[in-house]
């Protein structure tokens, strides 16, 4: 007698209670993935699609091809972003526990994502980041009292109380508001491009997904036009293992998520997402053939979602509690400052040191930042700015409406 078939869950590997165990994910050595030319031809790197550049090895030491010899200038100024968002993830998180932040969401464990990859662009390139990137700001420099304004609301929050807290939009850095309704992102970025392209321009767009919103429609529409149009756009899939309580399996179909671009014919690569090197290496390597011509580059960004999702979320109810702590590809902070050290150009002196600076800079920033309101107290953004923004001549209903309120 034939079994019965039933409907097959995929289901995460480990629950809480239970002891979290990544031998099975077989993980290539560093320096193992080849470095291709530029232009070169997609059929030619399907391997780098289910393999995992990596260039920091087990004792922090950068080797490979894909190894992009970075001035230590440099790795100190990525380390030391890093070490900010940490920092202000932590003294948010604190603002909000004490009722200062209605909302917000943390990047431990991903760090290296949006500074390592922000680091690697131009200016000029336009970001459409989701949520967990808001280290991009910190590359192009933003004024924390800025963000912070927008994290509570008050009158000097940019978007005017218009996005939730840590969704940030930023014109001046070519920054794109955050969408809640995730993965909208994915086509607009790639919409962005084909207009850079067609004004002739060299700047590229690049934007970020979760692996749970590789899931929706979303996905398969941007990643099909930037294919067919041969978009200047990189697009990448945050594998960082859950969405919000939902594990990778349920969206990635039990391959790699970066093997998805082979279908449209794209460049598709699998990184080391806490590997500050090697994700500098790649965003770079997509960037440069982007701009000659050589059109999108799918990527899939291998890491690991420390915290909670965010502020509303209980990660110990599907996961168990201490499991980052057994994520295999470590910390990327601790790596690229180990980094440091071994080529003798840091220190835990020197660690410690900018730690207690950057986190008095934090503190100082949210002090100057509740002198534009307060969450609790305001002020906030008048009534008039409803009717702002939106419409260059605002219609009929709309002046109705203004003249109710009497502004």
């Amino acid at each position: 007698m034939s079994k019965k078939k039933t409907l097959y869950v995929p289901d995460a590997p480990f629950r809480p209670g239970e002891k979290p165990d990544f031998k099975n994910l077989n993980l290539p050595k560093a320096g193992e993935a080849e470095k291709p030319d530029i232009m070169v031809n997609p059929t030619e790197i399907r391997d780098l699609a289910f393999s995992l550049v990596r260039v920091l090895d087990d004792k922090h030491k950068a080797t490979g091809s894909w190894n992009p010899k970075l001035k230590p200038s440099v790795l100190k100024e990525g380390l030391r972003h890093m070490t900010l968002l940490r920092i202000f993830d932590n003294r948010m998180l604190t603002m909000h526990r004490q009722g200062k932040l209605s909302f917000y969401m943390k990047s431990l464990g991903e760090e290296a994502v949006a500074i390592s990859q922000g680091m690697a662009l131009r200016p000029d390139d336009i970001l459409f980041p989701s949520y967990r990137q808001p280290g991009l700001q910190f590359v192009r420099g933003r004024d924390l009292v800025d963000m912070i304004c927008h994290c509570i609301t008050n009158v000097k929050d940019n978007v005017k109380g218009r996005q939730m807290p840590v969704h940030y939009s930023w014109k001046e850095g070519n920054l794109v508001s955050i969408s809640s309704p995730v993965g909208t992102q994915f086509p607009q970025a790639v919409g962005c491009a084909m207009a850079s392209a067609y004004k002739g321009e060299d700047n590229v767009s690049i934007s970020w997904i979760g692996d749970g919103t590789a899931a929706e429609g979303d996905f398969h529409h941007a990643i099909n036009f930037a294919s067919v149009y041969q978009a200047p756009v990189i697009l990448n899939v945050v594998n960082n293992q859950w969405a919000i309580s939902t594990h990778k399996n349920i969206s990635s179909g039990g391959s790699t998520f970066a093997a998805r671009g082979i279908a449209y014919d794209i460049p598709s690569i699998r990184v080391d997402g806490n590997d500050f090197l090697a994700l500098y290496s790649v965003t770079s390597w997509a960037a440069e053939r982007a701009r000659k011509g050589g059109g999108p580059t799918f990527i899939e960004v291998f890491t690991y979602r420390g915290e909670a999702h965010s502020t509303s979320d209980d990660p110990t109810r599907y996961r168990p509690k201490d499991e980052w702590k057994s994520w295999p590809l470590g910390d990327p902070i601790e790596r690229l400052k180990e980094h440091l050290i071994g080529m003798g150009e840091w220190s835990k002196t020197d660690q410690t040191k900018l730690e207690k600076e950057l986190d008095a800079l934090v503190i100082k920033s949210y002090k100057e930042a509740e002198k534009f309101g307060t969450l609790a107290e305001g002020p906030w953004a008048s009534e008039e700015t409803l009717f702002e923004d939106v419409y260059k001549k605002p219609p009929r209903h709309l002046r109705k409406q203004r003249q109710e309120l009497g502004i």
